[in-house]
């Protein structure tokens, strides 16, 4: 097992080494040769979502299909946090007692959880103090906060979140339950997205169309600080901007948003993955997509 994750790394190596030459134009028909590829030669199951937010040109590969949402469901909380703000439902200088104590949707029983399985471990050693939305707001997107999106989904309401997805037609985004709520989980209770879903959802966003377009602008600029860059931007070359949320669990790596090129373009990308065998194998192997596509899209052919 070793050997095989050891070749198919060296390969990916090679592949994404080859595709960083972007003043190479690349074609559609190479592109996707290109990816199905690496595909083929990674175990798991992938989808792929990608629009030319200029021209409108596409890209897709099993966008429909469902995959665990992992963190990538913290994009969805953002938005209702925002539309809630608009509404004056809630502001943004509220503030919010850090609590370590969650309702399960599975059987209203309590739970808490375990800072060893969070991204983010500073906020477990305030328990009782409190911290601003904004703040929250902050470690849920950047860092990935388990604790801070517990608290922001306490605070909006679950079943908000999904009547905000259905309003905006996003139905292949479902938020069912927090971070690590296990009873749901055994029960099947999970939270779910499609590359289409998420791709849609990042377009509206980059046409200021999420909430308003002073939002949109403003969670465009949250996303811009993601601190997990092994995937969409570790593809590109340095400094290309990149407003984006990851989600990894075991077997499970995904990225997506927006990224927005030297000459005022922007298009939008969505890597979803699931049944890996290989965790970084399988990241390694989105990164050499994510480099494939930025040469696509600078390319000046077809």
């Amino acid at each position: 097992m070793r050997l095989r994750s050891t070749a198919f790394l060296t390969f990916i190596s090679l592949l994404f080494l080859s595709s960083r030459s972007f003043s190479q134009q690349l074609t559609e028909g190479a592109c996707l040769q290109k990816i199905d590829s690496i595909f083929r030669s990674q175990p798991g199951s992938f989808a792929l979502a990608f629009k030319d937010l200029s021209t409108g040109r596409q890209l897709f590969l099993h966008e429909h299909e469902t995959f665990h949402a992992a963190s990538t469901m913290k994009t969805p909380v953002l938005v209702e946090i925002y539309r809630q703000a608009a509404i004056h439902r809630l502001s943004l200088t509220d503030s919010i007692v850090l609590k370590n104590e969650f309702i399960s949707i599975a059987d209203s029983s309590a739970y808490q959880l375990d800072s060893t399985d969070d991204s983010e471990t500073e906020l477990y050693r305030h328990v009782g103090e409190k911290r601003s939305i904004n703040d929250l707001v902050y470690q849920m997107i950047t860092v990935s906060s388990n604790f801070a999106t517990n608290l922001l989904i306490a605070r909006v309401g679950q079943a908000n979140i999904g009547v905000t997805l259905h309003k905006l037609r996003l139905d292949e985004l479902h938020v069912l339950r927090g971070v690590e709520d296990n009873k749901a989980y055994q029960k099947g209770l999970n939270n779910t997205v499609t590359a289409a879903g998420l791709a849609e959802l990042f377009e509206k966003m980059a046409k200021g169309r999420l909430v308003s377009r002073q939002a949109s602008k403003d969670m465009i600029r949250i996303l811009m600080d993601q601190h997990f860059n092994d995937i969409i931007p570790a593809g590109l070359p340095a400094g290309t901007k990149v407003a984006h949320k990851t989600g990894w669990i075991k077997g499970v790596h995904h990225d997506s948003g927006i990224v927005f090129l030297p000459d005022g373009k922007k298009y939008v990308l969505v890597l979803l993955s699931k049944d890996l065998a290989d965790d970084k194998a399988g990241a390694n192997a989105l990164a050499a997509i994510s480099a494939i596509i930025y040469q696509y899209e600078i390319s000046e052919g077809p």
